[in-house]
C-alpha cells in the first residue's frame, strides 16, 4: 500500500486561515493525476503552525475527500509523546490508513528515548506507523539499530528517510530486511534510493508534478532496459524542479509553484515568508524545463 509517489501535501491558506476549497481541489488533482498516496499535515503541510484543531481538520478533509481512492498517511508527529498519541489515535478513528511520525525535535532524546516514544504511540493505536527520520530539522538521528527494535512492534512498518545518506538504505536492508518499507524524503536522491532497495518517496515535488513523479516511481523499481532508460529520462527532467523546491525553506517554493499552476495561493505562515523574486525566477525556469508551465 505504501509505495511509489506519495505527496507531502501543502496546506493552502487564505487570509491566514485554512482554504478548504483549495485543499479539496488539490486532493482531487492528485487522485486524477496518478499520485499513489496522500500525506497531509507533515512538514510541507506546515504542521508546526497549524493549531491542534486545524491539524485534525486537514487530516479529516483528506480522508473524506480521497474516499478510499488513495491511501492517507497522516502526519501525526510531535515532540510531545502525549500529543503524538492524541493526533495518531484521532487519525486512526477518522479512517487514515497510516501515520507518519517525526522523531521528536528540540528535546534531543537518546536512542532509548526515541524507542520509548514510538513504543508508547504504537501501544495506543492500531494503524501502521512510518518513522520520519530527518536530522536536519529534528537534530537527532534514529539509528538503524533502534529502527530494528521498533520493527518488532506491531504497528511500526517503515521509515521516511530524509538523512540524505544513501548507504543507510543498504544498512537497513541488511539489518532489518526488505519487509521494512523505505521511502525517501529527499526527491533529488530518489533514483539511487530505489536502486538500493527503496520503494518510493514522500515527495514535495509531487505537489506540482504528480504525473511525472508517479511515472518516475513506477519505472524506477523495474529492472528491464526500457524502464531503466525511462527512469533516467524522467529523473533528468525532474532534477531542476527538485532543486528549485529547496532554494528557500520548504514549503515556500512549492507553494509559489502551485500558485503558478493555479492550484492554490502562495501564502505561508510566519516565521516562513514568501519566496524572493530571484527564487521565483529559478522556479519558473525549472517548471518550464519540465513543461509544467
Amino acid at each position: 500500500m505504501f509505495k511509489g509517489s506519495n505527496v507531502a501535501l501543502v496546506t493552502p491558506f487564505k487570509n491566514n486561515r485554512l482554504d478548504d476549497e483549495a485543499y479539496i481541489k488539490l486532493i482531487h488533482f492528485h487522485i486524477k493525476n496518478g499520485t499513489n498516496g496522500l500525506v497531509p499535515a507533515g512538514t510541507t503541510g506546515e504542521s508546526p503552525t497549524l493549531s491542534h484543531e486545524e491539524h485534525e481538520r486537514v487530516i479529516e478533509l483528506c480522508v473524506k475527500e480521497s474516499n478510499g481512492k488513495l491511501p492517507v498517511i497522516a502526519g501525526t508527529g510531535s515532540n510531545s509523546t502525549a500529543e503524538a498519541i492524541s493526533l495518531t489515535t484521532h487519525a486512526e478513528k477518522i479512517g487514515a490508513n497510516g501515520a507518519l511520525i517525526v522523531t521528536p525535535y528540540y528535546n534531543k532524546p537518546t536512542q532509548e528515548g526515541l524507542y520509548q516514544h514510538y513504543k508508547a504511540i504504537n501501544d495506543k493505536c492500531g494503524i501502521p506507523i512510518i518513522i520520519y527520520n530527518i536530522p536536519g530539522r529534528s537534530v537527532i538521528d534514529m539509528s538503524v539499530d533502534t529502527m530494528a527494535r521498533l520493527f518488532e512492534l506491531k504497528n511500526i512498518i517503515g521509515v521516511k528517510d530524509a538523512t540524505g545518506d544513501l548507504d543507510r538504505v543498504n544498512k537497513t536492508i541488511k539489518m532489518i530486511g526488505k519487509d521494512f518499507i523505505q521511502l525517501t524524503g529527499n526527491d533529488d536522491n530518489a533514483l539511487e534510493f530505489n536502486r538500493r532497495g527503496g520503494v518510493g518517496a514522500i515527495s514535495v515535488t509531487a505537489n506540482i508534478a504528480p504525473k511525472l513523479c508517479s511515472e518516475f516511481q513506477k519505472f524506477s523499481v523495474l529492472d528491464d532496459a526500457k524502464s531503466l532508460s525511462e527512469t533516467e529520462r524522467l529523473d533528468k527532467i525532474l532534477q531542476p524542479v527538485h532543486q528549485s523546491m529547496f532554494v528557500e525553506s520548504n514549503p515556500s517554493p512549492v507553494k509559489y509553484a502551485a500558485k503558478l499552476l493555479k492550484l492554490c495561493e502562495d501564502d505561508v505562515r510566519l516565521p516562513l515568508v514568501k519566496v524572493t523574486d530571484a527564487t521565483k525566477k529559478i522556479i519558473k525556469e525549472a517548471l518550464k524545463f519540465a513543461k509544467l508551465i
